[in-house]
């Protein structure tokens, strides 16, 4: 009768890694094994798993990734300018600690988006908050946005992620919203957090991208200072699979 009640109080706390815990202690009979610090410990851990299993879901669901890439499945070749050594450095996401960017270049197939995406799997396994945007997306949204007053909202979503990924930037010329509405994004988080920028553009062609010479000048400056950079070359990953 007891266990039933201390069941019953868990599902109602939803202390559900906890209950299930329980059950299976009690439906194995190890509960008469246990001493009583031992079966806290117990529950305890498997409702800090239960928790943390259920946090880094959402993050998931929330990034909205590309790709569900790891960073186990990357192909490091030195034809295709991908090094290991620098993806691993960059996979414990201490980068993101410095809050230092990542730009990463190559022509149309080269993996850019999967690897980009790897490092924001990688991220949300370890609680961090990720968000990913298709740029030729993001910008039309953010002006419907505008239009209907709830922009600054958006905007305040993207700000409060600890890593942010701009997908094919550049492949649309920005338009004066756009400009200010990637100035705003990038001024919010230099220093604060972190922003992968995926481009099928090497850097020095994001000028005219951005349009205007000044705005380009500070996104640029805060975007690339102190960023890691990957130049991908070689043939279209897709046509090689």
């Amino acid at each position: 009768m007891t266990q039933s009640i201390a069941l019953n109080q868990m599902s109602k706390m939803k202390f559900h890694g906890m209950m299930e815990a329980y059950k299976t202690v009690l439906d194995s009979n190890r509960h008469h094994d246990l001493n009583p610090e031992e079966l806290i410990n117990h529950l305890l851990q498997a409702e800090w798993e239960e928790r943390e299993n259920s946090k880094i879901s959402r993050l998931f669901r929330t990034a909205k990734f590309r790709y569900s890439a790891t960073v186990e499945e990357l192909e490091f070749s030195q034809t295709r300018g991908l090094d290991k050594m620098q993806i691993l450095r960059l996979a414990d996401m201490s980068f993101i600690k410095r809050k230092e960017n990542v730009l990463i270049c190559g022509a149309t197939g080269s993996g850019k988006s999967f690897i980009a995406s790897a490092l924001g799997n990688q991220a949300c396994m370890q609680g961090i908050r990720t968000l990913y945007y298709n740029t030729t997306k993001l910008f039309p949204k953010l002006k419907m946005l505008k239009a209907d007053g709830s922009y600054m909202k958006e905007i305040g979503r993207i700000e409060k992620q600890d890593l942010l990924i701009l997908d094919d930037f550049g492949i649309q010329q920005l338009d004066e919203m756009g400009r200010m509405a990637l100035l705003e994004i990038i001024e919010d988080r230099h220093g604060r957090a972190s922003t992968i920028v995926v481009s099928q553009l090497p850097v020095t062609k994001w000028f005219e991208t951005i349009g205007d010479s000044t705005i380009a000048d500070a996104i640029l400056d805060r975007l690339v200072h102190t960023a890691h950079r990957i130049e991908l070359k070689g043939e279209s990953m897709r046509k090689k699979r």
